[in-house]
């Protein structure tokens, strides 16, 4: 009932405030577990994505955005939790782990999972090396990636800025194939979780065109 509620009533109110170019929409496979893996710029990141990708997306979110009082913590909270978000506590292994292994439940079950893998969004617009959380989905669920590039939300909402700016410059979401990475399965799983994470990453560098930092994001380990 509640993603009814947002295709019907939230979803074109977002489209006219934000106003997305979405590019390669035809590539978003409608059935089957699919892992979604995009560059990170901004909060408002997790808000643009569903509205390029038509069907359910179930999100990793950081765990301080469920936590706290007040009427907009309280309401974040309950957005997010309507929309099938899963908090990590950033830095904790068994808690990332622990949100790894809800999205590939997500996976088995057909659904389609967003993770970020540089794992926070960028200070700087470069594009950080992934983590292999991602590589492990693949190799647990046999999900295929869809690749998306972002370009332009951090002007919606710069970090730090508590509000995104509405009616403002228009975010590009780029879209490619689908990836497969069953090639992999045959050599190590260490070995194949690097080499699927590193493919992604480049070929979403190749489509949003940021310059590539060859290091981890630090913001990462943040809370």
């Amino acid at each position: 009932m509640f993603y009814t509620f947002m295709t019907r009533v939230v979803r074109p109110i977002l489209w006219l405030l934000f106003r997305p170019r979405v590019i390669g929409g035809e590539h978003v496979p409608h059935y089957g577990p699919l892992i979604v893996a995009s560059n990170h710029l901004s909060f408002i990141d997790s808000f643009i994505i569903p509205l390029a990708v038509p069907r359910p997306v179930t999100y990793i979110a950081k765990a301080a955005y469920f936590e706290g009082s007040g009427f907009k913590r309280g309401f974040v909270r309950w957005f997010l939790t309507n929309l099938g978000h899963v908090p990590v506590r950033r830095g904790a292994r068994r808690a990332a782990m622990g949100a790894l292994e809800q999205g590939a439940e997500v996976l088995q079950n057909a659904g389609a999972f967003a993770i970020y893998p540089e794992g926070s969004r960028s200070p700087d617009g470069r594009l950080y090396r992934g983590r292999t959380g991602v590589g492990w989905l693949v190799l647990e669920t046999g999900a295929r990636v869809l690749p998306v590039a972002l370009e332009g939300t951090e002007k919606i909402q710069p970090i730090g800025a508590s509000m995104p700016r509405v009616f403002g410059p228009r975010p590009t979401v780029r879209i490619g194939p689908p990836m497969d990475f069953s090639h992999y399965r045959d050599l190590p799983p260490g070995k194949a979780r690097r080499a699927i994470a590193d493919e992604i990453l480049e070929t979403i560098q190749k489509m949003s065109g940021q310059e590539y930092a060859a290091e981890y994001n630090d913001r990462a380990e943040e809370g």
